[in-house]
């Protein structure tokens, strides 16, 4: 399969299929009804000539066509492209996602990407079709949609969940969208809301496979005491939003569904926490398009047959993710979790609820007093604590992933395994390889590839733009770590044969 999907045949053929794997890539607007469909919408196929193209559902509400109320192609999984491309496009989706728009404005998200405001709409205009209000309204119609067919909250808390402005604001735009009231749209849900009343409770939409279970695993290894929590199948954890403490848990159910619950101090928290959420798990992800791009390689075949829809997992919060790597490097993954945990009951931030990860003033302030290990490593990371307090380092999603990296680099005590492994984690860059990784290496040499840095660096070429993926395979693939007892018991019988042979 291509990617991404730009050839107007291929997308005919991929609605004419109705193949669930381009939901979310574009829609598909049908000028003889006015409506526009998720590729895999099963109401008759449109002739071509009535088709257009649409690489947002923004794009189709500017140009006139609302949403079909059969598909609801709002419900698909976003678009693995605003991962996989680097522009400012991309950047700008990523950022209206995580609610910008809706806390400092389009203004504040023209400054965030270096333009005009002018200049990002006229931009934002020729490449996707609608300009960011538009988007950040197509948008909101989404969360509004997801938490009338998902909960039980009232119309008036789900519009200032949303981020719209008022009631009313909220009202017009779902009629306009999708030809519907919001207590018209909730009553046409399959099933009923399976929360509690006063909880959140939401199905999280993913392209399959999902190998769920590796993250998990990922998360409980790493899991900060008192901050997260994880277990075979659920993981859950405390965070810091614009509008206050916020929780989350996300659980995966028998039937392999994926169900959110969460709690936010304001409503207009929710939608990016459930940003966040996906981002954790990389549900935006194409796994079928990683998969067969990686088969193609006998060498890594097998990896990717024991373990299809490995996803790479996100970063909860960004600055966060940058002391988590700093504090973890050169250690072992025990060892990092053990002094992020001392670090965090020192200096985090304790709620009704529970704990949060230390701010970065705080980390700055009292955070050589609490971390141990050299001296040099400890002013690396209280320094860029202190940056990223200060703002002079700059640390989003919708960051440029070069200048990102420039500008870590660029800070004491910060390598290119830090600044790639926070460009993995946090811009969700799909295309990343960390040859100085030990454990990464181990994986690739028990998995028949190159060991060491150069030769994996110029085998892994080979599989662009999907190296993060591979990275997590060759992960996955790494021998177990003797521990200090097995290696005090093997040290202890080898002195012994040697004691032995003395004459």
């Amino acid at each position: 399969m291509s990617f991404p999907v730009t050839d107007f045949d291929e997308r005919y053929r991929a609605i004419s299929a109705r193949d669930t794997r381009f939901d979310g890539q574009f829609v598909t607007a049908v000028r003889s009804t006015g409506i526009y469909c998720r590729p895999s919408c099963p109401a008759r196929t449109p002739k071509p000539q009535n088709v257009t193209f649409y690489p947002t559902s923004a794009a189709a509400h500017e140009a006139g066509f609302r949403a079909c109320k059969r598909c609801l192609p709002e419900a698909a999984p976003g678009s693995p492209a605003w991962d996989l491309r680097s522009d400012v496009a991309a950047r700008a989706m990523r950022l209206i996602s995580s609610g910008v728009v809706e806390r400092e404005g389009v203004s504040g998200l023209a400054m965030r990407l270096g333009y005009s405001t002018r200049h990002l709409t006229r931009l934002l205009s020729t490449e996707l079709g609608a300009g960011p209000l538009a988007l950040a309204r197509a948008h909101r119609a989404h969360t509004a949609r997801m938490l009338l067919v998902g909960t039980e909250m009232p119309v008036s808390d789900v519009a200032f969940s949303a981020g719209f402005a008022s009631i009313r604001q909220c009202n017009d735009t779902i009629r306009e969208v999708f030809g519907l009231t919001p207590g018209e749209l909730r009553a046409r849900r399959r099933m009923p809301a399976s929360a509690a009343p006063g909880s959140i409770d939401l199905v999280l939409p993913y392209r399959g496979p999902l190998d769920a279970s590796g993250v998990f695993q990922w998360m409980a290894a790493r899991a900060v005491s008192g901050v997260e929590e994880a277990t075979v199948t659920s993981f859950s954890r405390h965070l810091r939003m614009a509008g206050g403490p916020a929780w989350f848990e996300v659980r995966q159910e028998p039937s392999a569904r994926l169900h959110l619950r969460a709690r936010v101090t304001q409503l207009g928290d929710l939608a990016p926490l459930v940003s966040t959420a996906r981002r954790i798990f990389d549900l935006d992800a194409d796994p079928l398009a990683v998969d067969e791009a990686l088969s193609s390689h006998p060498e890594i075949a097998p990896l990717v047959a024991r373990t299809p829809g490995i996803r790479v997992p996100g970063a909860a919060d960004p600055h966060e993710m940058l002391i988590r790597a700093m504090i973890g490097q050169q250690i072992t993954v025990v060892a990092a979790r053990t002094a992020l945990t001392a670090l965090t009951d020192a200096l985090g931030e304790r709620t009704e609820h529970g704990l949060l990860f230390p701010t970065m003033s705080a980390i700055a302030e009292h955070g050589a007093e609490v971390l141990r290990g050299p001296g040099a490593r400890i002013r690396a990371i209280v320094g860029a604590a202190s940056a990223l307090a200060e703002g002079s380092l700059p640390l989003t999603v919708g960051d440029d992933g070069v200048e990102q990296r420039a500008a870590l680099l660029a800070m004491p005590g910060i390598g290119p395994w830090t600044a790639d492994y926070v460009r993995m984690r946090v811009l969700g860059n799909p295309d990343i390889l960390l040859p100085g990784d030990v454990a990464l290496r181990a994986g690739a040499a028990a998995s028949g590839l190159p060991g060491d840095p150069m030769p994996l660096v110029a085998w892994a070429e080979r599989v662009a733009p999907w190296r993060s993926y591979l990275s997590a395979h060759l992960w996955r693939a790494a021998p177990p770590r003797p521990t200090r007892a097995s290696t005090i018991k093997s040290a202890t019988a080898v002195a012994t044969a040697v004691s032995k042979e003395k004459p």
